[in-house]
């Protein structure tokens, strides 16, 4: 298969989105880590969700 003349620009570009595309999952995932261990923290020491009480709590 010939790209033709941007054949070097055609694939440096998709290589770098896939980069790209690659790191942010590698960020959300260990953000996620990183806000679950926080909601852990904050859970120990007796902060609680507002979305874990009962409706008639309000």
């Amino acid at each position: 298969m010939s790209l033709g003349p941007y054949t070097s620009f055609i694939m440096t570009s998709y290589a770098l989105v896939a980069v790209v595309v690659l790191l942010l999952i590698v960020w959300i995932a260990v953000d996620y880590r990183t806000q679950k261990a926080r909601l852990r923290d904050l859970e120990a020491s007796g902060v609680t969700r507002r979305s874990g009480r009962g409706a008639t709590e309000i």
